[in-house]
């Protein structure tokens, strides 16, 4: 007799009768997100949007400072993830010290070239941000994550946080000679 013992049945009839609902909601909302993709500027414009929306609801309600802060602070996890190389030169530089091997990014003239690799890629980045942002806005809607607090101090935190992280962030890119921007370098016409 080839049949499941009750503790291990139960979850995989709920899963599979679950997933005949959620899958084809899935398969909508990754259609959209594909049909999305190329469009960079207007993605990062709703997002804007959507911050500002979000922004003015705290403002104009006057309380839900921590769902704020908490947004505050994923959003700067992210950025910083996302300014960050995926090899981080200094902990290959460890590494190199142990083994001898070559770093991810060049740090000499004569070394090979590797072009910047984020930790977080832009739409990754994107994607994270507009869904933690949708998730702060509805949470602005439910009283129970109204929790009182005196906000001045949770912006001083947040704009001392802000300012040591990118601090940091600016001074490693320094000393790594890295740009994870584009705009500004150099760009080679295609012959």
């Amino acid at each position: 007799m080839d049949s499941q013992p009750p503790e291990q049945a139960f979850p995989a009839a709920f899963s599979a009768h679950t997933s005949r609902f959620t899958r084809p909601l899935q398969q909508t909302y990754q259609t959209y997100l594909d049909k999305v993709t190329p469009f960079t500027t207007y993605r990062w414009i709703g997002t804007a949007v959507l911050l500002l929306i979000f922004m003015a609801r705290i403002l104009i309600a006057q309380g839900w400072y921590i769902v704020c802060y908490s947004l505050g602070i994923y959003l700067l996890n992210l950025f910083l993830a996302f300014l960050t190389p995926k090899f981080d030169p200094s902990l290959e530089q460890d590494d190199e010290l142990e083994s001898g091997g070559p770093s991810a990014l060049p740090t000499k003239q004569d070394e090979e070239f590797r072009p910047f690799i984020r930790r977080l890629p832009e739409f990754k980045f994107w994607h994270s941000a507009t869904r933690a942002i949708s998730i702060a806005f509805v949470a602005t809607w439910i009283q129970a994550t109204d929790v009182p607090v005196f906000w001045p101090v949770l912006v001083v935190y947040w704009i001392l946080l802000f300012t040591l992280t990118m601090r940091r962030q600016i001074q490693h890119m320094i000393k790594y000679r890295y740009i994870p921007f584009s705009f500004g370098k150099t760009r080679y016409a295609r012959s």
